[in-house]
């Protein structure tokens, strides 16, 4: 019996055990986004003479993946509560309504409907 688990633990051709390969950067970071290029582009359009610290950026760039994160989990538990296996546009819409305030998530939601039609009318 120890014999067969000790097999198939192994890797074929000599290769390291899969467990003791050194991991790249890439396997180990959580999918956090870096949005400081857009943040820039926005900063650029509304205020042109203005600059931002390499620290605010960090902060701006924390603020928007959190709020990604939050809306992602929030749409997941409403298209789990309507028991289905698809994550839809109402469900972003509507999680966007219970995470943000009144008029912000009018507006977030009215921006977001436009830049899904000009993609996919493009």
């Amino acid at each position: 019996m120890a014999r067969s688990i000790a097999k198939r633990n192994r890797c074929p051709r000599g290769h390291q055990n899969p467990s003791s390969r050194k991991k790249s950067h890439s396997c180990t970071y959580l999918g956090h986004r870096n949005y400081s290029l857009y943040i820039n582009r926005v900063l650029k359009e509304v205020v042109p003479e203005r600059g931002i610290s390499s620290r605010t950026f960090d902060i701006m760039n924390n603020l928007i993946n959190n709020i990604f994160e939050r809306i992602c989990t929030q749409a997941y538990s409403l298209m789990c509560f309507r028991n289905r296996r698809t994550l839809t546009p109402e469900d972003i819409q509507r999680a966007v309504y219970l995470l943000l305030p009144g008029r912000l998530a009018k507006y977030a939601v009215a921006f977001g409907s436009e830049a899904v039609q000009r993609y996919v009318h493009s």
